[in-house]
């Protein structure tokens, strides 16, 4: 039998919760901050370098989060967020025309599809990078690489999307709470990578 695991002074849940709440707490954030959809990568680039933080042992907390973002906010990450958007959108309008009828359509849907599945794939690798902070031509460069040489990493990250699509179709308010283990994931393969 295994000794009780005891709570620290001030720890609302148990030892084995308490990356389970951060999370949910950070994802919770993080979904706030993304209503205006232009700050949707910085949001979750924060959500990830707070994460990370706590396998280092910092307190991997809301205010934790906050405290970052507003340190990080700059006009590129508001370029980044309008990339992202443009992007979003290009795809959509493309996968629409695809279903209008026109010659050539369903092969075109396929490779518009897979197109917007890398980019979404790399996208997020790149938020979970730690140059994502200071530079997010690097930080996409090296989300790149390794979207390729880690193929594994790259399934993970697909998984952990359609996963995170799932709960919020589901049930609507888990929505809110989708970044979070979004975030986690991200930071868990990024710390994957890092670790071979």
């Amino acid at each position: 039998m295994s000794a009780p695991q005891t709570r620290e002074p001030g720890e609302v849940f148990g030892p084995r919760l308490t990356l389970f709440a951060d999370m949910l707490s950070v994802g919770l954030a993080t979904a706030v901050v993304c209503l205006p959809l232009v700050t949707a990568p910085a949001a979750l680039s924060s959500a990830c370098e707070v994460l990370r933080g706590g396998v280092a042992g910092r307190p991997a907390t809301a205010g934790r989060y906050f405290t970052v973002l507003r340190r990080r906010l700059r006009p590129a990450d508001l370029v980044a967020g309008l990339v992202a958007l443009a992007g979003a959108l290009l795809c959509a309008a493309d996968l629409a025309l695809a279903r209008a009828g026109l010659p050539g359509a369903a092969p075109f849907a396929a490779v518009a599809a897979a197109i917007g599945v890398g980019a979404l794939v790399v996208g997020l690798r790149a938020c979970a990078r730690p140059e994502s902070r200071t530079d997010w031509r690097a930080a996409v460069r090296a989300a790149a690489l390794d979207a390729v040489r880690d193929p594994g990493g790259s399934a993970l990250v697909l998984l952990a999307v359609v996963a995170a699509a799932l709960c919020a179709w589901m049930l609507v308010p888990l929505a809110f709470l989708a970044p979070g283990p979004l975030a986690l994931a991200l930071t868990a393969v990024g710390l994957r990578r890092a670790g071979r």
